[in-house]
């Protein structure tokens, strides 16, 4: 008799703690602050088109999608190889 109430004290503690959570009035910590394993390879302040392959992203269990950042780099890449061209014919025109 005693197991069996321990037990069934058990199952509600457990029940009344994950409603408690999932309606948030019991706060969960935050994730944990990314670790950089590689040193920093972002883009300098004034990018070029070609600094867009130097760029490295650490790799997470809940990273980013690499097609997605791979996408948003060709896009980034693209934008600054076409304002560089731009300018050099602007400069081309002035002299």
């Amino acid at each position: 008799m005693v197991p069996l109430l321990i037990l069934a004290l058990a199952a509600v503690a457990l029940v009344v703690t994950v409603l408690a959570v999932a309606s948030g009035r019991v706060a969960v910590d935050d994730l944990a602050a990314p670790v950089h394993s590689t040193p920093d390879h972002g883009l300098p302040l004034e990018p070029g088109s070609g600094d867009v392959d130097a760029v490295r992203f650490d790799t997470a269990a809940r990273g980013y999608r690499m097609a997605e950042v791979d996408d948003r780099l060709d896009t980034l890449r693209a934008t600054l190889a076409e304002r560089e061209r731009e300018v050099a014919e602007l400069r081309a025109r002035e002299d």
